[in-house]
């Protein structure tokens, strides 16, 4: 009897029957569901090809499911034998294919589920009501949290079904703020492991603990080393809630199916102390390893992740420290698909944003001077894709854009006179000024006409540095970045009632609208999520084997462009999270576009409509009906 993964059911009670054959004749069929069975070799091959053969109604099927050159399994032997898998109690038990109460009548009859579930049968809208009243009345953020990791490891369709149908409600329980305060408790929390765990323990043999992973069509990998989780800081191996949620995203938003996603820790340690004296702390128990033994740790990882899935698999570093981030990025943006989501992804969607509000404040990006509090992955990231867009926009060399930018870290205004102290990713931005220590003097005599804050510091926009901006400009605009919400520089009340109601204003978490005298300002959120999921998917699809600046230029305009005047309207610089699917859409066949045009996709010829393409290969939660 063979499993979905090539497995065997021998003590398996209840099975279906399979006719022997010889070794030559053997194979494995990886992409067949539980209960599928194959009465003929055409069937079998359109099985293996991931087209709809599952399915007794083809139209609950999406277009294309597998991001998978199909021509190299046309020629392949097809043994005609009957194939199938059936097992009831274990079929409940497969979060890839259980469908709870949603299991049809014959469907039970079929796959021995007579008994093992009540006799009513519900479709998946009505669980989805079900989930979500539950959900509901939780008073309590960890326990959504913990609700909706348990419900993903119950039923996956269904988990991104909802996840997808209540974007806007749940977006904040899955990612920032809740995962910030799952991954501090963590390890209190902990009952099932997600992803894989890879520490110093596994150096030397990395690449055997990659095979260990069930799936082996991997696509995109999320990985942290734990030692910057938002702005909490070094939760070491307690991080891995940041890949499993930044995964759940990609699938949700962008559609990328989740067997090709795989989540990732790599534990070197923690300094911090209050983990390494907890009794339910799961990492290693010492200080981070540095220098030499973390370089060549993660360069085993590296390669061993290029010979076990391929150069265009796409790596994404996630919520590592400044001092290693930029450093990880320029080393192996030159041989790998990477990308760090904490530099590249925030300029992004940040720079969608700015583009944006000039619909608000009129004039181009040239025409403004940009402030920030903080100088790190973020700040500089952002600040640096703002240059290049300038650059591209006035035809001006990047130097010379790279002026109209100011950061402000912990020491004050960074000046050329700081040039011999500074860390290298703060040499661009050392310009001839006198030193200036605090943000509200660096305002006053820069003259900012936009403000943002990536510093990890809450409440570092006071009442002073609002109204100065709200005294230099009609319309100041000020994006407080920091996640989670606790170190959000300002909140978007703030923003509004010390600017008079002027600010245009977006943060990084979200803010519930605020009412100030007798208006209503709803704020926006900078997100990430609005860019990582579309340009994941477009580097999916033309088989991009590397991550090009211009791509990100691209996609920051692809999401500007979704804007509506009717969002304009409200004070909007981001468009509602409820049409996040169609914007990663348009995303991706943005990036796929530049991808092409760069000489970087491999997957040949270039589709005729890439948006068109983009949508059909978007993964769909809803169910399948099972022969």
């Amino acid at each position: 009897m063979i499993s979905l993964h090539g497995s065997t059911f021998l003590n398996n009670s209840v099975y279906g029957v399979s006719r022997s054959f010889n070794r030559s004749q053997q194979r494995r069929v990886s992409s067949a569901p539980f209960g599928v069975v194959a009465s003929s070799s055409k069937e079998l091959k359109e099985m293996n090809n991931g087209a709809s053969a599952i399915n007794l109604d083809k139209s609950t099927a999406s277009v294309e499911e597998v991001y998978v050159d199909r021509s190299t399994a046309e020629d392949e032997f097809i043994t005609p034998w009957t194939f199938s898998v059936a097992s009831g109690y274990s079929l409940l038990r497969n979060p890839h294919h259980n469908k709870g109460l949603a299991f049809a009548e014959k469907e039970r009859d079929g796959h021995y589920l007579r008994g093992l579930l009540p006799p009513v049968v519900v479709n998946q809208n009505v669980q989805i009501s079900k989930v979500m009243h539950m959900l509901r009345n939780y008073q309590v953020p960890l326990q959504r949290y913990m609700a909706m990791m348990d419900l993903q490891e119950l039923n996956e369709r269904l988990f991104y079904k909802l996840l997808i149908d209540n974007v806007e409600e749940l977006l904040p329980v899955v990612y920032t703020p809740t995962v910030g305060e799952a991954c501090q408790k963590y390890g209190s929390i902990f009952f099932r492991p997600q992803g894989l765990f890879i520490s110093l323990k596994e150096k030397g043999k990395i690449s055997e603990v990659l095979k260990n992973w069930p799936e082996k069509k991997i696509q995109v990998i999320v990985v942290t080393d734990g030692e910057r989780i938002l702005g909490l800081g070094d939760l070491g191996c307690q991080g891995m809630g940041i890949p499993v949620g930044k995964l759940s995203l990609y699938t949700a938003l962008g559609g990328i199916r989740p067997s090709a996603c795989l989540p990732i820790t790599i534990d070197v340690g923690t300094n911090n102390e209050e983990l390494l004296n907890d009794e339910f702390y799961i990492g290693l128990r010492q200080r981070r390893a540095t220098g030499q033994e973390y370089a060549e740790l993660l360069d085993e990882f590296m390669s061993a992740v290029k010979q076990n899935y391929g150069e265009k698999v796409l790596i994404q570093f996630e919520d590592f420290a400044n001092h290693n981030a930029f450093d990880l990025l320029e080393k192996y943006r030159k041989t790998h698909l990477v990308f760090n989501d904490d530099i590249q992804g925030t300029a992004s969607v940040v720079l969608a944003g700015l583009i944006a509000a000039l619909k608000l404040v009129g004039g181009t990006l040239a025409d403004h001077r940009f402030l920030f509090l903080g100088a790190g992955e973020a700040g500089t990231g952002i600040a640096e894709l703002i240059a290049r867009e300038i650059s591209k926009q006035a035809g001006t060399p990047l130097e010379e854009s790279r002026e109209k930018i100011w950061l402000v870290d912990s020491k004050g205004l960074i000046v050329r006179s700081r040039m011999e102290s500074l860390q290298h990713f703060k040499h661009p931005w050392a310009h001839d000024h006198e030193p200036v220590k605090e943000l509200v003097d660096a305002i006053k005599s820069i003259k900012p006409t936009v403000l943002i804050g990536s510093s990890g510091a809450g409440r570092t926009f006071t009442k002073e540095v609002i109204k100065t901006m709200a005294h230099l400009n009609k319309k100041p605009i000020i994006l407080a970045l920091s996640n989670p919400t606790s170190q959000s520089e300002c909140t978007a009340e703030e923003a509004y009632t010390w600017s008079e109601g002027r600010a245009i204003f977006a943060s990084g978490s979200p803010f519930d609208p605020v009412e100030y005298k007798q208006n209503m300002f709803v704020p926006g959120q900078s997100n990430n999520a609005y860019i990582f999921p579309g340009l994941g998917l477009g580097l999916i699809i033309s088989g991009a084997i590397r991550v090009h600046d211009d791509m990100l230029l691209v996609a920051s305009e692809a999401l500007a462009a979704e804007v509506t005047d009717e969002n304009i309207a409200k004070g909007l610089i981001y468009p509602p999270f409820t049409n996040i699917r169609k914007i990663s859409a348009h995303i991706a066949a943005r990036v796929a576009a530049k991808a092409y045009e760069l000489g970087l996709a491999t997957r040949l010829p270039q589709p005729e409509n890439l948006l068109a393409y983009a949508e059909s290969c978007m993964y769909s939660p809803n169910y399948r009906s099972y022969r």
